[in-house]
């Protein structure tokens, strides 16, 4: 069985996928990464840890969402012995904010567990929030700290995967949200510009397209993974 290998958004939880996961049904083996929730890691250690849930067996698609849009793209750019496609979902591949660069250095001291639950609402869920998504919400960043918040939001900042993105070799899927409040158009736009080859499929749905919209989601990964093996 093909196995998707899942990268989660700035939580690390992994806990958010729960309603994708259960629109793919049995067509995947789902291997979900799970980041530490107290230490301050940034790209290059949180990678080295997504690397070590990489199947060693088989074939497997790797899926970056938001945060880990920059991972996906960096293990895949290593060619690794089974990986057969690369999908990136409402995410970057370098900055997304390029003007909030010069304020890295206040990421440290910012107090982001302390930020209301309807500031999260309003860009991860926009007008598609419930009562249920946001207390998925609430119980995943309860389990993060403010530090491992800090040094993700800071690596988020200093990010630039273009290089690597050019080195991937494997069909490549950006899912992309056309109501997402958080990460702008112009990044998918960037990624196409680097990977002219990869397919961009939009979707009207915020920020949170896999917990928002699963089935739709769930079905176009499926045709993706088909398209695999009739190419």
């Amino acid at each position: 069985m093909l196995s998707i290998v899942l990268l989660p958004g700035m939580d690390g939880t992994g806990s958010l996928f729960a309603p994708f996961i259960s629109a793919l049904g049995n067509d995947f083996n789902c291997v979900t990464v799970r980041y530490p929730t107290t230490e301050g890691l940034g790209y290059q250690e949180l990678e080295e840890i997504a690397r070590q849930s990489l199947p060693r067996d088989g074939n497997f698609i790797i899926l970056g969402e938001s945060f880990s849009g920059p991972i996906a793209v960096s293990l895949a750019s290593a060619n690794p012995k089974g990986l057969v496609g690369l999908i990136l979902c409402s995410t970057f591949i370098r900055n997304p904010r390029p003007r909030l660069s010069r304020f890295s250095i206040l990421s440290d001291f910012l107090p982001i567990k302390l930020v209301p639950a309807f500031i999260y609402s309003y860009f991860l869920l926009g007008r598609a929030t419930t009562p249920l998504l946001e207390s998925s919400i609430a119980a995943a960043v309860g389990q993060v700290s403010g530090k491992a918040f800090r040094a993700r939001l800071r690596a988020v900042l200093e990010v630039d995967v273009s290089a690597q993105m050019k080195s991937v070799r494997v069909p490549t899927l950006y899912l992309q949200a056309l109501q997402d409040r958080l990460v702008p158009a112009e990044a998918g736009s960037y990624i196409t510009s680097v990977s002219p080859e990869a397919q961009v499929i939009s979707i009207d749905a915020p920020h949170f397209l896999l917990q928002v919209a699963s089935d739709k989601a769930a079905n176009i990964v499926k045709n993706f993974a088909s398209s695999l093996y009739s190419s």
